[in-house]
């Protein structure tokens, strides 16, 4: 459904007088295979949004080629458009409409029939939990109720790959707990691709397939959450030693099972492989030499621990610091591009119309 090759995209920055060359995205290859549910992961300003934006036609890429649902998005551009949905991050829907008008206006602009966009809205707004909220404009919705009216405005046309930029980003918990299973239902009930990108590391565990990695412009790692789990080496015991004066004997004996230890406090930590059966024998010796523990905690690797292995920095630390390739400065109309957008109804995210 999407096969990338070398993407590039460079803005260029000015401070002053001085004016400075950004790529925020450099060189970036990705394949995703039909009915795949693949999360782009990465920290704010990593190159994820861009990256989507490319592959949904927004911005013409600086380099390297890309062809999405069997078109190439440089050439083939309103072919693009008319096979994917989209769902930006900033969200698509006019605040002063109701509900139902933009997304049967939006099917229509898809080619639909007014009955056949009416037919298929209403069927979605059951779907995504949205009964009675036709004739409701956005401005009197919660936040997850306008998320899920986003997504039903870029699923009306029935699309077979769905792009979903930050979804969840601002709702409360659970708002997110509801609309990722709504997510996973996508590929289960109606057998849609979906990419997804997003900074949560909880969200791309819990929905993706696969799982792509992307710092500073380049994608990092790609496989599946387990098996970048399980390259990350072994898991984290801790133990909460009780007498501080024996923490250099607890370290000494967690050393024998981990590659390498460290003390905080009373904490001492290492890395440990298998640790279900290296940790039963640690207790036995730690309760033979005298050593007692207020705790001991076994932690099994996460996403930010394979992004801190890949990258030397945490991705919840690396999300907090802000943007690390230059801005990005929207859609670029470019050859084939959309047009500007103007007026009350303008909007600069695609999902499916230049309106």
């Amino acid at each position: 459904m999407i096969v990338a090759r070398g993407l590039v995209q460079t803005f260029t920055t000015k401070r002053g007088r001085t004016r400075a060359e950004v790529r925020a995205v450099d060189g970036v290859d990705l394949d995703v295979r039909e009915g795949e549910v693949v999360g782009f992961l990465g920290p704010n300003g990593a190159g994820k949004t861009t990256t989507l934006r490319m592959l949904t036609t927004l911005l013409r890429p600086t380099a390297g080629t890309a062809r999405v649902a069997g078109f190439d998005v440089a050439t083939q551009s309103q072919d693009v458009r008319r096979s994917i949905g989209y769902v930006s991050q900033a969200g698509g829907t006019y605040s002063m409409a109701r509900a139902g008008d933009e997304v049967v206006d939006h099917g229509m602009l898809y080619g639909l029939s007014r009955t056949e966009a009416t037919s298929r809205g209403r069927a979605l707004f059951e779907q995504l939990d949205l009964p009675g909220l036709w004739q409701r404009t956005p401005k009197q919705m919660s936040g997850g109720q306008k998320r899920r009216l986003d997504i039903v405005m870029g699923l009306v046309h029935d699309p077979a790959l769905i792009f979903l930029d930050e979804p969840t980003t601002g709702l409360d918990p659970q708002a997110r707990a509801n609309l990722w299973d709504h997510i996973s239902r996508l590929r289960s009930e109606r057998g849609a691709t979906v990419f997804l990108t997003t900074h949560y590391l909880d969200e791309a565990d819990a929905l993706a397939d696969r799982i792509m990695i992307i710092d500073r412009g380049r994608i990092v790692a790609s496989d599946t959450a387990e098996n970048l789990k399980a390259a990350v080496s072994g898991d984290l015991v801790t133990l909460e030693v009780a007498d501080p004066e024996r923490l250099a004997d607890a370290a000494t004996a967690l050393a024998t099972i981990a590659g390498s230890v460290e003390v905080e406090g009373r904490l001492v930590s290492g890395r440990v492989a298998r640790a279900g059966r290296a940790v039963p024998g640690l207790v036995r010796e730690l309760d033979r030499t005298g050593i007692a523990l207020d705790a001991i905690e076994v932690h099994r690797p996460t996403l930010d621990d394979v992004f801190l292995t890949l990258t030397g920095r945490s991705l919840r630390d690396a999300a907090e610091t802000g943007p690390q390739t230059g801005p990005d400065p929207g859609p670029d109309p470019g050859p084939g591009g959309p047009p500007a957008a103007s007026g009350p109804h303008a909007t600069t995210d695609l999902q499916g119309a230049e309106r």
